[in-house]
């Protein structure tokens, strides 16, 4: 049940002063919020400005917000088999924007593993509290 407590909470405000930028989605087809809102929320009460690009996100749009935000983190959210199926577009896109290596990588959800993640260079994440201290190390902080 701390799953419809955390969704319950109240919308944290902006941070004044944020420590970095993260964009975060839903990849395309997933149409689960939850998991992804829990760690959107955790990140923006954490201190990131989180740019949301909601559920069943196309791959290319992480990157392009990314670059067009100018943001330290892209977080994918990845809850179905399908969209598991999706990272190697997330990866191209990233690539393709001129970002890989310049932007951390997170994914978490129920249809990954930490090999999965492992094996294209990113960080993996099982709870919103790991999202919050995988980011702030990340950015070193």
């Amino acid at each position: 049940m701390s799953w419809l407590k955390s969704m319950m909470e109240k919308e944290p405000p902006e941070p004044e002063n944020p420590i970095g930028t993260v964009v975060i989605g839903t990849l395309d087809p997933d149409m689960h919020l939850t998991p992804k809102e829990m760690v959107r929320k955790s990140l923006k009460k954490a201190g990131f400005k989180c740019i949301d690009l909601g559920k069943k996100a196309p791959a290319a749009d992480f990157a392009t917000q990314a670059k067009a935000n100018n943001a330290d983190i892209i977080a994918v959210s990845i809850n179905t088999s399908p969209a598991k199926n999706n990272i190697p577009q997330v990866m191209a896109a990233i690539e393709a924007a001129g970002l890989k290596g310049k932007v951390t990588i997170m994914i978490g959800g129920a249809a990954v593993e930490k090999s999965d993640v492992d094996a294209i260079g990113a960080l993996f994440g099982e709870t919103r509290e790991e999202a919050v201290a995988i980011a702030k190390k990340a950015l070193g902080k």
